[in-house]
């Protein structure tokens, strides 16, 4: 009988909600939501991300996904919708296009993702770097891969060649690269279908601009690397509470993302790096991403991630922490592949083994934790 009358009393309630009186004060520049950024580089930050911010980037992507047919998709989900990729494309995008929607709540072990796989027809899924690799060294996924699937796209961080390459192989399908970041509410740039470049992450969404700039904050030229910036109307507000860091990130209605990118004559352009995870060996410049693409390039190795060291008189040097497929793969055999494909002063000085390396929630690898576990150590030592 409670129970009757509580159901009873919410029906009342619920009859007595007018929802365009709630919507009567709202302006699309409202704040939506504080969507926290992943702390990957640092303390996590709320990024203000307005009404307009969250709708438009979801039709300015929805716009690049060529072949995507309402009410006839049918989407995987495994990253979670705290996610601001899978909140605004997984989520809301998918809603907008009526598509089915399986949510994995926890991809790991990979296993999970099974059971959907086999049983519904997956035509799309997102995910990271990591997840596509772990697919692709799954017996069950290279035996029976999604027989549905139009494409998968990746973000959170940087897609390996030899990665997007081997999924190609298993599936038949293409990995679609994109770009973007919490503050932009997320995607800034995306592959179109039908015409995805190798290691790029696409080119520009409608209304949105992105230059390549020095350390004066001047353009570089074309081809030449610098710190993207980015202006449109998916770029956030600011960071709550936070007008320092917002100060230092917004430049007028320009968002300094903090990673170095290059534009190509055809206007698609490529990710180098974080402009804070770089290496400096001797006066020159080092990027972990094309020493971790090297590595996971062979086929002995599982993952890999790289950072700096203190080094003397050298500054910095490079250490590669591995995870093997091949265990029999000694350090020095990984230094010699590595010289035979990397300028010299980009070869590991150090590799270190490990049975996993640190991610996210999402599964995007923590440089960052590797870097306080070795100054730790250091400090200890």
């Amino acid at each position: 009988m409670a129970a009757a009358i509580e159901v009873g009393q919410q029906q009342r309630i619920s009859q007595n909600i007018a929802v365009k009186e709630y919507r009567a004060e709202l302006s699309p520049d409202d704040i939506a939501c504080l969507q926290y950024t992943g702390g990957t580089t640092g303390v996590s930050k709320g990024a203000m991300l307005t009404h307009a911010n969250l709708l438009v980037n979801m039709e300015q992507t929805m716009e690049m996904v060529e072949g995507v047919e309402k009410g006839k998709e049918t989407a995987l989900t495994a990253l979670p919708m705290y996610h601001i990729f899978a909140f605004t494309v997984n989520l809301l995008g998918f809603y907008h296009l009526g598509a089915h929607n399986f949510f994995i709540p926890n991809p790991r072990p990979l296993t999970n993702l099974k059971r959907a796989m086999e049983n519904y027809p997956i035509t799309w899924m997102s995910g990271v770097n990591t997840l596509f690799n772990g697919l692709c060294n799954e017996m069950w996924f290279q035996d029976s891969p999604p027989k549905h699937l139009k494409f998968a796209s990746a973000g959170g961080m940087a897609l390996q060649n030899s990665v997007a390459a081997v999924w190609e192989e298993v599936t038949g399908k293409p990995v679609l690269e994109g770009y973007g970041l919490t503050e932009s509410s997320p995607v800034i740039t995306f592959n179109p279908l039908g015409k995805t470049r190798p290691n790029s992450i696409g080119i520009l969404l409608p209304s949105t601009d992105l230059r390549c700039l020095d350390e004066d904050g001047n353009d570089v030229p074309q081809g030449t690397s610098g710190e993207l910036a980015a202006r449109g109307p998916q770029i956030m507000k600011g960071y709550w509470q936070k007008s320092d860091e917002t100060a230092k990130t917004m430049q007028g209605d320009w968002l300094l993302t903090g990673d170095i990118g290059i534009m190509d004559k055809d206007g698609y352009f490529s990710i180098v790096d974080r402009k804070k995870d770089l290496v400096l060996v001797s006066g020159f410049n080092v990027y972990p991403n094309e020493i971790e693409n090297c590595l996971a390039a062979h086929s002995g190795i599982l993952e890999a991630a790289v950072i700096g060291v203190p080094n003397g008189a050298s500054g910095e040097a490079v250490k590669a922490f591995v995870v093997l497929h091949d265990i029999t793969l000694t350090a020095d055999a990984i230094r010699i592949y590595c010289k035979e494909h990397l300028t010299a002063y980009k070869v590991p000085k150090k590799v270190e083994f490990r049975d996993d390396l640190p991610k996210s929630n999402v599964g995007k690898i923590l440089r960052k934790d590797l870097r306080s576990e070795e100054m730790a150590r250091r400090a200890a030592s």
